[in-house]
């Protein structure tokens, strides 16, 4: 063979070589011990994240793998995130996960009947949310998820969401609103006949009332089957909870006398029917409680006391001043034998 036809052969050898070894370099596995945690900002390049891995120690170089991508001509598509990188992960396995953007998810719970003041306060102080409402008005925020005109409470439901790191409070209250909404419309969809309710959200309203009286699933049908029978006849719902709601930032924790007999809006003592909007954010068993009530001619109820969360439900306002003294009593018992033990 003449010696001129080396050169090429060669110089093909050596390509081979060289991609075989960068590869090598793109599919073995990493030097990281043990799972790392790294963020990817939004516009970074290909090099940059390269440069964090490679700062990082969860690849050893970042220029081959920078090479074998170009040689190929792959230009990954990376998605910003939070990424969890698994120990002795390849810059193949690395550059999946980014692509497919397979990022750590943060999560907030919404309890049910927390206010809509109680949800904004925790996203505001959530570290993965961006806040971008902060300092808005409740009516600007409505309008800001393109609801605007309608009152925020009762309006997103309780859940727990989980989310990518830097996802904007904007797009966690769509999420929930659309939650309630369906909800809501489900429930709706399967109201009894003849309640004395007229709209979907006179249904949200008492179910915000029921999700605050009592946090027992057992109960809330049969607490709302009281308010139901309220309506039909008019007599005032007289539920602390609305009352509470009405005192807003001046509530200290207790409700006197004097609370119950001051008017506002929503103060079902001293007005008639439900009040203008929900007084919480109610779960999903306190909406279908709301409007397939158990009715069973009861019209007062009081909590029993016993630590159970439990109520006495009576017919009659005779049954119902026995129910309250028993009440009394044991919140009396309750008081000298915790006077007597201190």
């Amino acid at each position: 063979m003449r010696k001129g036809l080396w050169l090429p052969i060669l110089a093909a050898g050596l390509a081979f070589a060289g991609d075989r070894w960068l590869q090598h370099e793109y599919m073995k596995p990493g030097p990281l011990g043990s799972a790392a945690r790294i963020e990817v900002e939004p516009g970074m390049s290909v090099r940059s994240v390269l440069a964090r891995l490679a700062e990082h120690g969860i690849i050893e170089a970042a220029r081959p793998v920078e090479m074998r991508l170009r040689l190929h001509g792959r230009h990954p598509k990376i998605k910003a995130g939070v990424y969890d990188i698994p120990p002795r992960a390849s810059a193949a396995q690395i550059f999946r996960l980014l692509e497919q953007g397979a990022v750590v998810l943060e999560q907030l719970t919404v309890v049910e009947g927390a206010t809509f003041a109680e949800l904004r306060h925790s996203l505001e102080h959530h570290p993965a949310v961006v806040s971008l409402l902060r300092g808005k008005s409740d009516a600007d925020v409505m309008t800001a998820i393109g609801h605007g005109g309608e009152p925020s409470e009762g309006r997103f439901f309780p859940d727990t969401y989980r989310f990518a790191a830097r996802t904007p409070d904007i797009e966690i209250l769509k999420l929930a609103y659309g939650g309630m909404q369906r909800v809501l419309e489900e429930a709706w969809n399967q109201r009894r006949d003849n309640l004395p309710i007229h709209t979907p959200n006179e249904a949200l309203t008492l179910a915000s009332i029921v999700e605050k009286e009592t946090g027992l699933a057992s109960e809330r049908a049969r607490i709302a089957g009281v308010f139901i029978a309220r309506l039909r006849i008019g007599m005032r719902l007289q539920s602390d909870p609305t009352v509470i709601y009405g005192i807003g930032a001046k509530y200290d924790g207790d409700i006197r006398t004097r609370d119950l007999s001051a008017d506002t809006p929503y103060n079902t003592y001293t007005r008639a029917g439900l009040p203008p909007t929900p007084i919480a954010l109610p779960g999903r068993e306190s909406v279908f409680a709301a409007v397939q009530p158990d009715e069973t001619g009861e019209l007062f109820f009081v909590a029993t006391g016993d630590g159970s969360g439990a109520h006495y439900f009576s017919k009659t306002l005779e049954e119902h001043n026995q129910a309250v003294k028993r009440y009394l009593a044991r919140l009396r018992r309750q008081a000298a034998a915790s006077s007597g033990g201190s």
